[in-house]
């Protein structure tokens, strides 16, 4: 991963085990998500569905990302950047760990929960970035778990269409969609195609 730069992340369920059994699974996900990876990215866009979860992020800049394993004692151990790659990924292993911990516990359950190594794909242009977001934020119809948007609650688009969240970084995505109308005209449309060739395991 590479500073002030946007990756489309994802991950899902190890086999056929779900991540999200309750309401508050995925308010505790995100959760140990803002503990752990709003420190190292900024957060545009995310869907979290039973099995999985997309997240469209750009990694800070490399100043913000020194400050910050500077105060958490990181750099006593690794360098910048030579140790960056390190450094982040153990930030999402961190919050997988967390979250899989507290889950285990929670359902009685042993073993691994997440597959191994989260899936990341850069964003390289302005049409991609606009295609990662329809997709992330239509994964729910797309998965026959909706028949609207409006419909889902655990994903970033409501908080996107009523501009108003205290974790996204809602002003920069605006321009690409317009008002409110335009918003939903945007979702309406078939833009997501690319983005579901290129999944690697069909979420």
């Amino acid at each position: 991963m590479t500073p002030n730069t946007f990756y489309h992340v994802y991950n899902r369920a190890n086999g056929s085990e779900r991540l999200f059994r309750q309401e508050k699974n995925y308010y505790f996900f995100l959760k140990r998500f803002s503990k752990y990876i709003s420190p190292i990215a900024n957060t545009y866009a995310y869907c979290l569905i039973p099995n999985h979860f997309h997240f469209l992020l750009r990694i800070k800049k490399l100043e913000e990302l020194a400050n910050y394993f500077e105060r958490i004692g990181k750099l006593k151990r690794y360098t910048l950047p030579n140790d960056l790659e390190t450094m982040l990924s153990q930030q999402f292993s961190n919050l997988f760990n967390s979250y899989a911990k507290a889950y285990n516990i929670s359902y009685h359950r042993m073993g691994s929960l997440f597959i191994p190594n989260f899936k990341k794909k850069e964003i390289t242009d302005r049409d991609y970035l606009i295609n990662t977001l329809h997709y992330i934020h239509n994964n729910p119809i797309h998965h026959g778990l909706v028949k609207d948007l409006d419909s889902w609650s655990h994903s970033s688009y409501q908080a996107l269409y009523h501009q108003k969240s205290a974790v996204l970084k809602i002003d920069y995505l605006k321009p690409f969609y317009g008002n409110n109308r335009e918003f939903i005209a945007f979702h309406q449309q078939h833009l997501a195609e690319k983005i579901a060739q290129e999944m690697e395991f069909g979420f």
